[in-house]
């Protein structure tokens, strides 16, 4: 949802790509409207495209459209064309590549091949999705699949749980990866993390909130207790390394110094299931993880202490995205995520924030971030001739429904000196307890 002259809470065009899609899709191109596609091979039956359209869904009076670079009239022009437009020349070609994309995506791999996976008795596991599986057609049933960043045993499979039990969790490689398997009709909705209650903020998930058109439809908080695993066997005496995501062996340092001594190897990986795979997979004696309980029952580890983050209260925020926005409504708590840019000058930010004081709405968070296609700036400065500034981008989150009337009045007001606004979502508020 982008506020670029006036108030827009949804977007303009999402598409729904039941078709498959081969490598090309990635540049948003689609098949021709009406069109279908059967693969006998495989029988897998592609139905024709469908678009769903969306207007503003509410009545905010049109302001100044503003002239931010952030504001690519264009590239939104072209996005909404071509949910409409694309000839029937398609190759063929095309179309026979997706087809042993297909073939092979639907034989599947487990973790590992050969007698020596049969003989530690690890579990077959999907494969997580990478870019070049997100050309793949959806398989759509009645389960919702949710896609998480990372391997079976992360987290945020957990968190994935919890935002929506009975779901079909789907691992992906990367972030950008997860949020591509929704745009793509993959999955019907992503769980990422946001921030951690000890690490901090996940920056590179508020670049993906602005980067991919999609909305944040709710959250879920979740309490995260580390686990040191090893291998069957294995005594904390044996093990002179730790891997790890770098956030985690950051959360645990202080009581893994002191269980295992200060010249520990400490080795960051991607994520923290990864982390018991590879050991799991590669039988290190001499290395543990730093994982969730989970990760220990799925990769065949043992669990040699429980709890052992620095500070009990670890708990990470996670984000639920969908292609949809979902209606505000004020008869439970809401929360709504904006991301604005303002001129350079004294006083700027201090007036951004007086839109929500003077009307009495709590913020939750506050967060910048650079503008990357803008780098550095230079201004006249009083004394010294030149000076360089940063311009930045604000997130804020605040509690409040964009059904409040008093959220959409701050919204309005500021509206008139930012320069580029943006709605990422309007969601209802996680109030349970994150050990829950």
């Amino acid at each position: 949802m982008e506020l670029s002259g006036g108030l827009a809470f949804a977007d303009s065009a999402f598409f729904s790509q039941r078709g498959g899609l081969g490598a090309a899709a990635l540049t948003r191109s689609v098949f021709p409207e009406g069109g279908s596609v059967s693969n006998s091979k495989v029988g897998i039956h592609l139905p024709p495209i469908r678009h769903i359209c969306r207007a503003a869904a509410y009545n905010v009076s049109e302001l100044p459209r503003s002239s931010s670079p952030y504001v690519d009239h264009h590239r939104s022009a072209q996005w909404q064309t071509s949910c409409a437009v694309f000839s029937g020349q398609w190759a063929t070609a095309q179309l026979e590549e997706q087809k042993s994309l297909i073939d092979s995506f639907d034989e599947g791999s487990p973790i590992n091949s050969g007698d020596e996976t049969n003989n530690r008795g690890l579990i077959a596991l999907p494969k997580p999705l990478s870019v070049v599986d997100l050309a793949l057609q959806p398989k759509h049933n009645a389960q919702l699949r949710v896609s998480y960043q990372g391997v079976p045993g992360a987290y945020s499979e957990a968190a994935a749980a919890k935002a929506y039990p009975n779901c079909e969790a789907v691992p992906c490689e990367q972030f950008d990866s997860a949020f591509q398997a929704v745009e793509l009709w993959l999955v019907d909705r992503a769980v990422l993390p946001i921030e951690n209650s000890l690490g901090g903020t996940i920056h590179r998930n508020y670049d993906l909130l602005l980067r991919h058109r999609l909305h944040i439809v709710g959250e879920v908080q979740l309490a995260v207790n580390h686990c040191l695993l090893a291998m069957p066997g294995v005594r904390k005496e044996d093990l002179n390394r730790v891997v790890s995501h770098p956030q985690a062996l950051a959360q645990v340092e202080h009581n893994l110094s002191k269980m295992l001594g200060p010249n520990l190897h400490r080795e960051a990986v991607d994520d923290t299931a990864g982390a018991a795979q590879y050991v799991a997979e590669n039988r290190l004696h001499d290395t543990g993880a730093i994982a969730s309980k989970k990760a220990a029952e799925i990769y065949g580890l043992n669990i040699l202490a429980e709890k052992i983050q620095d500070c009990q209260d670890n708990v990470t925020r996670f984000l639920m995205l969908a292609r949809e926005p979902v209606i505000p409504r004020t008869d439970r708590p809401f929360k709504t995520s904006i991301v604005f840019t303002l001129e350079e000058g004294p006083g700027m930010l201090f007036k951004a924030l007086a839109v929500f004081s003077l009307r009495d709405l709590n913020l939750t968070k506050i967060e910048s971030r650079p503008q990357k296609n803008k780098g550095l700036r230079v201004v006249d400065a009083s004394n010294n001739g030149m000076a360089k500034h940063f311009d930045y981008l604000f997130y804020i989150d605040f509690e409040a429904s964009l059904a409040d009337p008093r959220a959409q009045a701050a919204l309005g007001h500021l509206q008139e000196f930012a320069t580029f606004l943006r709605v990422l979502g309007s969601y209802p508020m996680d109030v349970t307890d994150p050990q829950s």
